[in-house]
């Protein structure tokens, strides 16, 4: 008869096992997809929809694409009671943090510039080649 994994863990040396707590843990928390990101939060797809507004087979559709608006990547990672942030890695630089992306695409302040004529017009910042 085979042993469980938790009996070959459990008389390894302790120093190795402490180790392997490590990794799982650091494992435990990347996640392939939003997929896995939901049932990380310990949500189902219903509650995802529900909280969307949308039906339950529209967040599976999300779930599986691989391309989509940050605005929609962020209500989806809202509603699994997350938020999201956004950070770039540049080479000899430490980790930036895009603080005022999510106002550019909510537009929760619009700017209003003048046309030659000089009447305002509602303009909308866009980020070229950002979704």
């Amino acid at each position: 008869m085979g042993r469980t994994l938790d009996e070959v863990i459990t008389q390894l040396p302790k120093r190795r096992r402490q180790r392997i707590d490590v990794r799982y843990r650091e494992l435990r928390d990347h996640v392939e997809g939003l997929r896995d990101l939901r049932k990380a939060a310990g949500k189902a797809q219903a509650d995802i929809a529900t909280a969307l507004k949308i039906k339950q087979p529209s967040v599976s559709k999300l779930e599986k694409q691989t391309d989509m608006y940050l605005s929609t990547l962020r209500n989806y990672i809202e509603a699994i009671g997350g938020e999201l942030d956004l950070v770039v890695r540049l080479p000899s630089r430490r980790v930036i943090r895009l603080l005022r992306l999510g106002e550019i695409l909510t537009g929760p302040k619009r700017v209003r510039s003048t046309s030659r004529s000089g009447s305002a017009k509602p303009s909308r910042k866009t980020l070229g080649g950002m979704r």
